[in-house]
């Protein structure tokens, strides 16, 4: 008798991270370029070709959470309410992640958190693999963007796909940078929000006023 599908899936993502948690353990302890697949895949009493059917590359065992957010913002744009704009429901899911201390937008300072993301901008191949996830993002948002903007040309959601993405990776960094430098996200949070509200109305007004500023 075959197991029920749900089943086999819960198993599927039980193993998929035991091999993900045995690996960020393992680079964090050692380094991430001096452990090897095949020690990750000892440790979490898997194969190599198990680990490789979970996990295309070494990179992927720590930033495949990335992968997890990869539709968010496309999702956001496709499901908002009725009447809101898509610039405006993307800085509502953002301002809810900076309530949240989503560790997407930086806002975080559990000390697991904050390890996880020194290793990953701090290894060079991390940082592509991550710019890679980010490209993805871009091009599912630009997609959703092209059905919410209507009859705009067609290269303006491209444009504002990439505004999006670029102007979160920032805030994120900005609001990490700051809680490294020993603030809490508590401390932080009113900056963080005010930062973003900044950002999503340049991305809603363009930069036209800001060059004639004093």
């Amino acid at each position: 008798m075959n197991a029920p599908t749900g089943l086999r899936e819960r198993k599927k993502q039980r193993t998929r991270e035991t091999i993900s948690d045995t690996a960020i353990t393992l680079f964090l302890e050692h380094g991430f370029d001096r452990v090897s697949v095949v020690d990750v895949a000892a440790v979490a009493e898997v194969s190599k070709p198990t680990l490789f059917k979970y996990f295309p590359t070494k990179e992927d065992l720590v930033v495949h959470r990335f992968a997890d957010h990869q539709t968010v913002s496309s999702r956001v744009v496709a499901e908002r309410p009725p009447g809101v704009c898509a610039v405006d429901a993307l800085h509502r899911h953002f301002r809810d992640g900076l309530a949240a201390r989503d560790p997407v937008t930086g806002l975080n300072d559990d000390e697991d958190v904050l390890a996880f993301h020194h290793l990953v901008y701090s290894t060079p191949s991390l940082v592509a693999r991550v710019g890679q996830y980010l490209a993805q993002a871009e091009k599912a948002l630009a997609q959703a963007l092209v059905d919410a903007l209507g009859s705009h040309r067609e290269i303006t959601a491209a444009l504002l796909a990439g505004q999006v993405i670029a102007t979160e990776r920032i805030l994120a960094s900005a609001n990490w940078q700051r809680i490294v430098a020993g603030r809490s996200a508590d401390q932080v949070h009113p900056e963080a929000v005010a930062d973003a509200d900044h950002a999503y109305g340049l991305l809603r007004h363009g930069l036209g006023g800001v060059g004639r500023q004093k």
